[in-house]
């Protein structure tokens, strides 16, 4: 039988965050029986981990292979799972370095505690940021019900990426953003002709502080409530457009909304293309 874990990724109280499965061995688990696993367990990733291919590198025992399925599809990247996963293997072998081959690409993680608390953060792959036609822009927010004076305009929408495409919107209001209600099949529609993973929803609260959403119909699953993948992406939209410095630490508060209150730690260095992300986790149950 699978040992099927569950943690909750960035908040330290297993009612805040958000949720994921982890199965520490799944040798034995072809791509029908991860998918089966992840759909039961309902929540919007599970992570899978088997032996690290040959040449990834990292220390030894402390390099792997994970996949990560929703209930609905395999993604190529998830920071949240990738969080949780972390803190569960940190439990177990102990904090320190971790470097998880996943399909976007090679993922160095780190662990640390402090006072009985874990926290992992990971450095994303390369990210990149592009446009969205005005037609599919259109359908976004129709998908949404957002008219366009809604957006604010400091936020350009793009599509950014950092192991999973996502498009970023930015609300004027923090009432825009709480009033989430959307069409779910038009959404998801979209995203998927697009090959987006999440929707990533922003009102800006500070300087380096912001508030976050992240529908996920192409999971299954309505909204997301901490989105790790996106958060990095998030990361590099900001640097991408000027509206961070080039070195800066931004926090994202995500999960309010739907009563599972997260924070997010974006780290952007000078130099580096590569966006930080960083979160305190916890064992669920």
């Amino acid at each position: 039988m699978t040992d099927v874990l569950r943690y909750t990724a960035f908040s330290a109280d297993p009612d805040g965050g958000n949720p994921a499965g982890v199965v520490l061995d799944a040798s034995g688990l072809d791509e029908a029986a991860m998918l089966a696993i992840a759909a039961d367990l309902g929540y919007s990733e599970t992570a899978f981990l088997t032996s690290p291919p040959d040449g990834l590198g990292g220390q030894p025992g402390r390099a792997f292979t994970v996949r990560y399925f929703s209930p609905k599809a395999e993604v190529p990247f998830c920071g949240h799972a990738t969080v949780a996963t972390a803190v569960a293997l940190a439990e177990r072998i102990g904090p320190g370095e971790l470097l998880f081959a996943t399909q976007a690409g090679p993922v160095p993680v780190s662990v640390t505690e402090d006072g009985g608390t874990l926290r992992a953060t990971l450095t994303s792959v390369e990210p990149h940021v592009g446009t969205i036609a005005d037609e599919d822009l259109a359908e976004a927010l129709a998908a949404l019900d957002w008219p366009a004076a809604d957006l604010d305009p400091a936020f350009p929408p793009r599509i950014a990426y950092a192991g999973a495409r996502h498009l970023v919107l930015g609300a004027a209001t923090r009432a825009r953003l709480a009033d989430l209600a959307y069409d779910f099949p038009r959404l998801e529609a979209l995203m998927r002709r697009l090959d987006l993973t999440t929707v990533q929803l922003v009102h800006r609260s500070g300087d380096r502080e912001f508030h976050v959403r992240d529908p996920f119909p192409v999971g299954g699953v309505v909204e997301d409530p901490a989105t790790g993948a996106a958060a990095a992406a998030f990361g590099a939209y900001a640097r991408a457009l000027g509206l961070v410095p080039d070195e800066a630490v931004l926090t994202l508060h995500q999960g309010e909304d739907m009563g599972r209150p997260g924070v997010l730690t974006v780290e952007l260095r000078a130099g580096d293309a590569r966006v930080r992300v960083g979160g305190e986790g916890a064992r669920i149950g």
